[in-house]
């Protein structure tokens, strides 16, 4: 967890330099929050983090001056390496919710000027992917 914490830091103070540049791609500019879900923020009291639990923190993050977020991986999986094992690249797994969550958390996101970056990792899947 050091080297993401470095590479977190490195993100702030690369953004404060090219912030000050004018002709940016907003991911050149952007100031990103990784979110891993299952331990960010639980709506429902399972005791495990989930899509409306990020969506109901956005407007939070938007007030510290986040500009996009981070998804760890929240495909279906049967979770053996945090999530990175991903099943199924087209669902949301059961566990972090569906995918009218994922769309009413985009929808908020979008509104509030807010990008969402999934962590998407096409290199490997799970042994249960039909790949």
């Amino acid at each position: 967890h050091g080297l993401l914490r470095l590479f977190a830091i490195g993100l702030l103070i690369a953004n404060s330099v090219i912030a000050a540049t004018t002709d940016v791609d907003w991911w050149e500019s952007a100031t990103l929050y990784h979110i891993y879900p299952r331990s960010f923020m639980d709506s429902d009291g399972d005791g495990v983090g989930d899509l409306n639990g990020v969506t109901s923190r956005l407007e939070f993050l938007k007030e510290l001056g986040v500009t996009a977020t981070w998804l760890s991986p929240i495909f279906e999986s049967p979770m053996a390496d945090m999530g990175y094992d991903v099943a199924n690249f087209t669902k949301i797994d059961p566990l972090f919710g569906t995918m009218e969550d994922f769309d009413a958390m985009l929808e908020k996101a979008h509104n509030l000027g807010l990008k969402i970056i999934l962590d998407f990792v096409p290199n490997h899947s799970s042994d249960e992917c039909e790949w």
